[in-house]
């Protein structure tokens, strides 16, 4: 994989020291022995909240100290737990007379070094309680739990207390609740990869993964891949063996590398699920507890009472976390649009033999305009074309053929409503105009040049410019002089042609692209109209 780094050894200093451009936020100045981010404006005066780690699980940690929850995170390399002065270091910066609570996620080192940091603070005088949150479900009830993205729940509820002002005792009792009814369960499709040697995937391409850490450890077991649906309701039902008719709270979590698209199918994925009647509040989806750039997700839940959705619904200041109510997706009522073809049909057998076999050489050509596209475009001109073709084919019977300008309209309607990308608009635009300035004079070539540059005022493009205008200007102006089809015909090939040598553009999407990608390829939208044209040389 690939970067945006520096040094792979300065990554987590770095990238502290970019958080750390909040104006909220600050560090020890031992810094970076000693790696601990904390709340500028903390006063001792309340019960501090700390938790930290390895880092590599971005936001988590120092992504959610600020007010309303952690007032310090102690942040260690990659995957490791930071040492134990460190977690001193944090507890005597921040800690008052009304003392400290340590959020450990349950993982041997965090235990370790949290827990000495802790008893070496106490025998200093200080008071300290610890919590060890292991949430993760995926090994079942009979071997230690995992702490993951679950945490937050924790770290959320004993900010709020904290931040009302609460004594650490009743902030023990309801972040040990918290953590009592806290569920999680992950699922991938690839590991995350370290800033340090490709390593190599336990993983092929027809495998996932179902239960996880988040230090690269295996899951619990290869599943095959499968659909969303599909891969979102294994983990469900996994977690639905711990869980109860109960409302909950979800965090649905992104792993790292999960595009946004994807975890908002995953929600939307979820909402099927028969568990989706219990969530009452979502967290997400978002990255909150990250194993780098796993490709993959986590879903955490925890029992609500009133405490707890009080707690997690209190604003706070980290922007990593938030929350709103969990619903249905809804809709309203869409407005009535014109409809698309506006007019009655009427009869003119020759206009509509034309535009039937125009619609079928559109279709025709898909492949050969498609292959041609791909040289200089993303390969789709040919299907959007023939899309057009076979949306016409459609209503070929409903068209109103006795008046070119209500035809003219019409197809304009069918282009806006039916064709996809900015050809269709542009076609939409042309025929629309067209056929307004027929309504008010029966000059074909005036129309059409009227249609023509109101194509040219809205996509900016014009003749010369590599587009679909240089064969549909030429030929319209031969129109407009009464030329026969013959020459109009040519007036269109030879403007398509010149197309081949035009490489200095600046609209559409040729300006993209390099002299030698565009030297002897015509527009395949001058193309299409060069051709368009023949056809209907030959039928007329």
């Amino acid at each position: 994989m690939k970067f945006f780094i520096n040094e792979a050894d300065q990554v987590v200093n770095e990238g502290i020291e970019g958080l750390l451009t909040n104006p909220k936020l600050t560090r020890l100045d031992n810094f970076p022995e000693v790696r601990v981010v904390l709340r500028k404006d903390w006063d001792k005066s309340k019960v501090a909240i700390i938790s930290g780690g390895g880092s590599g699980h971005e936001p988590t940690h120092a992504g959610f100290v600020g007010k309303g929850m952690l007032t310090a995170a102690v942040c260690g390399d990659i995957f490791a737990s930071p040492s134990v002065d460190a977690v001193l270091s944090a507890i005597i910066a921040t800690t008052g007379e009304k003392g400290c609570l340590l959020v450990i996620k349950n993982y041997t080192g965090d235990r370790l070094n949290f827990g000495l940091a802790a008893e070496q603070a106490r025998e200093m005088g200080y008071k300290v309680e610890t919590i060890i949150v292991g949430d993760d479900i995926a090994l079942g009830e009979d071997t230690e739990q995992r702490g993951l993205a679950g945490t937050l729940f924790v770290h959320k509820s004993a900010g709020y207390l904290s931040e009302e002002g609460k004594s650490l005792q009743e902030i023990l009792e309801l972040v040990m609740r918290v953590a009592q009814n806290s569920y999680s369960i992950g699922l991938s499709l690839e590991e995350g990869q370290k800033f340090q040697g490709k390593e190599e995937s336990r993983l092929d391409e027809s495998e996932a993964e179902l239960g996880l850490g988040i230090h690269g450890e295996p899951g619990v077991e290869k599943i095959a891949v499968a659909k969303a649906d599909e891969l979102m309701s294994t983990a469900v039902k996994k977690l639905q063996e711990y869980t109860s008719g109960a409302e909950y709270a979800l965090i649905l979590n992104n792993l790292g590398s999960v595009t946004p698209v994807e975890m908002n199918v995953l929600l939307n994925s979820f909402s099927k699920t028969s568990m989706a009647k219990n969530v009452k509040l979502l967290v997400g989806p978002g990255s909150f507890m990250t194993s780098l750039n796993m490709k993959g997700f986590s879903i955490s839940v925890v029992k609500l009472d009133e405490e707890i959705s009080e707690a997690l619904l209190a604003t706070c200041d980290p922007a990593s976390w938030f929350i709103s109510e969990f619903g249905k997706a809804s809709a309203i009522k869409s407005p009535e649009l014109p409809e698309t073809l506006p007019f009655e049909s009427s009869e003119n057998s020759k206009t509509k033999k034309w535009l039937k076999e125009i619609a079928e050489e559109l279709i025709n050509m898909k492949d050969e305009i498609n292959a041609l596209d791909e040289k200089v475009g993303d390969g789709d001109a040919g299907s959007t074309f023939a899309g057009a073709g076979n949306n016409v084919l459609e209503v070929i019977d409903r068209l109103p053929y006795a008046k070119n300008w209500e035809l003219f309209i019409s197809i304009g309607r069918i282009f806006s409503r039916e064709i996809g990308g900015s050809s269709g608009v542009l076609f939409s635009l042309l025929f629309t105009r067209a056929g307004n300035a027929l309504k008010e004079n029966d000059d074909l070539g005036k129309a059409l040049l009227s249609g023509l540059d109101k194509m040219k005022d809205y996509g900016g493009a014009k003749q010369g410019e590599r587009t679909m205008i240089d064969a549909l200007q030429p030929a319209f102006e031969a129109i407009a002089k009464g030329e026969s089809m013959e020459k109009i015909k040519l007036a269109a090939r030879k403007g398509a042609d010149a197309t081949k040598e035009i490489t200095d553009t600046k609209f559409g999407r040729s300006s993209y692209l390099s002299e030698d990608s565009l030297k002897n390829v015509p527009d395949p939208g001058a193309e299409v109209v060069a051709r368009v044209f023949e056809k209907l040389a030959a039928i007329i």
